[in-house]
């Protein structure tokens, strides 16, 4: 893990004490396969009592955390920013290469002969990190919505579901949002919107509901006044509001997991799964012995 000092620093005791919660919090999220965003390690400083929820202390927690990774107390590689992405062409060394990067990538559609087609739609891009991961694994398409979703974006994702409709399976949405004014109403948006499309859906808000706020009792945030659903918000759930980025990863990660397995047909699912597993090893012998079959494919093109 790259921890490597650019600028030497002396810190004080209380800055010390801070950098050193930081870094157990980060050696427990990354035992479970998780990097963190800035938000995500401020909220566990304050689930577990060691600031305030104020954002006086998220600006003071940040600036301790740059200095510390500056100084070479804090691994640079545990802190993520998934907001900002680098994107360029991938290249290879040689066809052998790109063929065993195929077969390790390769994947059919399990989902062909499935009665519903799912997808995860989460609020924002912080936590994409988190989602992915899980949705990777049981091969679910995930959205940043990224807040209310644009009309453009809508009005494709309404062509993509239609396709599945058209194939007579269910589409089902899984949406992740924060507990205020806003993040409530963004369930609602997206059902009315699709609706308009014409997209018959089964959307379920899996997170975060009442019940997990009541369960986990992650760190309140006053509900923003200036929201102009503030005055509906509060007659429903009070004057707090409370952010999903307050929930364990592997909290969300197993929501994801059980609404999934339980939708999805098991038997259909284990018999395309074979049947990757089966195409996949064959590209990978293509790979390992790529010499014979350009050899092969040479001698061919010379008759």
């Amino acid at each position: 893990m790259p921890k490597r000092c650019y600028v030497p620093r002396n810190f004080s005791a209380g800055s010390l004490a801070i950098i050193n919660q930081a870094n157990t919090i980060i050696a427990d999220y990354t035992a479970q396969g998780y990097d963190l965003t800035l938000r995500q390690l401020y909220y566990q400083f304050v689930s577990r009592d060691l600031i305030a929820n104020k954002q006086s202390e998220y600006k003071r927690l940040g600036s301790v955390i740059n200095d510390a990774r500056l100084a070479g107390l804090i691994d640079w590689e545990a802190i993520a920013d998934r907001t900002r992405e680098l994107r360029a062409l991938s290249h290879w060394d040689n066809p052998s290469s790109i063929i065993d990067a195929v077969a390790y990538s390769y994947r059919t559609d399990k989902w062909a002969k499935q009665p519903c087609r799912i997808e995860v739609w989460i609020e924002k891009d912080a936590l994409v990190g988190v989602f992915e991961r899980v949705c990777q694994e049981l091969d679910v398409p995930l959205l940043s919505c990224r807040g209310y979703t644009s009309q453009s974006e809508m009005w494709g994702a309404a062509q993509r579901l239609l396709r599945h409709g058209r194939r007579k399976q269910q589409v089902v949405l899984l949406h992740f949002g924060d507990h205020d004014p806003s993040g409530i109403d963004m369930t609602r948006d997206i059902t009315e919107r699709l609706e308009l499309f014409g997209v018959p859906l089964d959307i379920r808000r899996l997170a975060l509901n009442m019940p997990q706020v009541e369960q986990y009792s992650p760190p309140p945030n006053p509900a923003k006044e200036t929201d102009s659903r503030f005055v509906g918000y509060i007659q429903n759930y009070g004057h707090q509001s409370w952010e999903l980025d307050a929930l364990e990863p592997a909290v969300l990660a197993d929501l994801v997991r059980a609404e999934v397995t339980k939708l999805r047909d098991a038997k259909a699912w284990a018999i395309a799964e074979k049947a990757e597993a089966q195409q996949r090893t064959l590209l990978t012998a293509v790979s390992k012995r790529w010499t014979e079959v350009a050899g092969f494919i040479e001698g061919e093109s010379n008759e």
